[in-house]
């Protein structure tokens, strides 16, 4: 019993896109890649069924946010939050016990 093959996110989207753009007849893309018609059909069907949220958040070029480095910039930015606080909260207690030794509360 023979296994189905298993494309790849890029090799889907250049067979979609042969037939979209280059026009190359669905027929002659299952003999080229060994696969059915119904697996090009699926693919186009989820191609643009999600083809809407290239466009969300703000995104004009239609690239795919990369959602690791949003992560990695978010977790930065909230370690630099926490050293501020930290520094805000040393300062604070040092004015206070300047405060305290001069007498004045």
């Amino acid at each position: 019993m023979s296994k189905r093959p298993r494309f790849s996110p890029q090799v889907k989207s250049s067979i979609l896109r042969q037939h979209l753009q280059n026009k190359k007849t669905i027929s002659s893309l299952c003999e080229e890649h060994c696969c059915s018609p119904g697996s090009i059909y699926q693919w186009q069907d989820i191609l643009f069924s999600r083809a809407h949220t290239l466009f969300e958040n703000g995104n004009p070029r239609g690239r795919p946010r990369d959602l690791k480095a949003d992560k990695r910039k978010a977790e930065e930015l909230e370690k630099t939050l926490n050293k501020k606080n930290a520094i805000i909260a040393q300062l604070m207690e040092e004015l206070l016990l300047e405060k305290k030794q001069d007498g004045v509360t």
